[in-house]
C-alpha cells in the first residue's frame, strides 16, 4: 500500500494542473472566443439611485418622456437587454469502422562462387556455413482494430440570457444561468455565446443553434450528484495508472 501511495505521488508531478483539476472537479467549458482578442467585460449596473427618474405623462396624453415608441423594434440590442434563449438538443450519431492489414517479407542471398575463395569461407568463418546460403531474412507483421460510437441527447429547456457586450458589427455576447433547487439537489443550467440581431424573432427569442461559439451546460450538485460521481482518488488513480 505504502508503494503505491509513493507511486502515486511521483506521477503526480507529471500531470498539468488542468489535467488534476478535471479529474477533481470534472471538465470545464471554454471561454467564448469572437474573436481571440475578445475578453470578458465586466458592466456597470444602473440603479434607481443613480438613474433619473422618468416624467410622467402629461394631462390628456397616453405617451410619457424618456418612454420607448410603440413601434420601435422592443428585441434586445443593448448590453443589459434580456433575450429568451430555446435550447432544444435532440441529437444522435454513431459511428463503426474496422481495418485490418499484413505484411511479410523474406530476403535471401549467397556466395556461390567469390574469386575461388570459397572453398576457404569455411575455415574462416564457423563450422557449417554454406556459401550458397550465406543470408536468410524472413519478417511478418499483422494489425486488427475495430472500434464503434453510439451517442443520442436530448435537452428541452427554456432560458432568458443577458446581453453582455455588443461587438463592433452589431453581434452581441450573451450569457444566462439559472439554477432550480429541490431538496437538496440543485440543478444549473448555463448558455454563452454570439447571437445576430437578424436572428432573433419578433417575440425577442432566438434558438440555440443560432447562438455562434455556443456553450451550454446542464448539470447539478448536490447528495444526488456526488453519489453518482466517480470519488476523486479513484479518478487521479485511473487517469494517472500507467497500466
Amino acid at each position: 500500500m505504502r508503494l503505491a501511495t509513493l507511486a502515486l505521488l511521483a506521477l503526480l508531478p507529471l500531470g498539468a494542473c488542468s489535467t488534476v483539476h478535471e479529474a477533481v472537479a470534472g471538465p470545464d467549458l471554454t471561454p467564448v472566443r469572437y474573436p481571440a482578442a475578445l475578453v470578458p467585460q465586466q458592466q456597470m449596473i444602473l440603479t434607481s439611485a443613480n438613474q433619473p427618474m422618468p416624467t410622467p405623462a402629461s394631462a390628456n396624453s397616453l405617451w410619457r418622456s424618456g418612454a420607448r415608441a410603440f413601434f420601435l423594434d422592443q428585441r434586445a440590442n443593448r448590453v443589459g437587454d434580456i433575450v429568451t434563449v430555446q435550447i432544444d438538443i435532440d441529437d444522435r450519431a454513431q459511428t463503426s469502422n474496422a481495418s485490418t492489414s499484413s505484411r511479410s517479407g523474406g530476403v535471401s542471398a549467397g556466395v556461390p562462387n567469390f574469386l575461388g575463395l570459397e572453398s576457404s569461407l569455411g575455415r574462416i568463418l564457423p563450422g557449417g556455413f554454406d556459401p550458397a546460403n550465406a543470408i536468410s531474412t524472413k519478417s511478418s507483421s499483422s494489425n486488427t482494430g475495430s472500434g464503434s460510437v453510439s451517442r443520442s441527447e436530448k435537452i428541452s429547456l427554456t432560458v432568458a440570457a443577458v446581453v453582455t457586450a455588443v461587438l463592433p458589427n452589431g453581434n452581441m455576447m450573451i450569457q444566462a444561468t439559472q439554477e432550480v433547487r429541490t431538496n437538496n439537489e440543485v440543478r444549473q443550467l448555463s448558455v454563452a455565446g454570439i447571437i445576430r440581431p437578424e436572428d432573433i424573432t419578433s417575440s425577442n427569442t432566438i434558438r440555440h443553434s443560432q447562438i455562434a461559439e455556443a456553450r451550454i451546460s446542464y448539470g447539478g450538485r448536490g447528495d444526488i450528484s456526488r453519489v453518482q460521481k466517480t470519488p476523486a482518488g479513484q479518478s487521479l488513480v485511473e487517469t494517472f495508472s500507467p497500466f
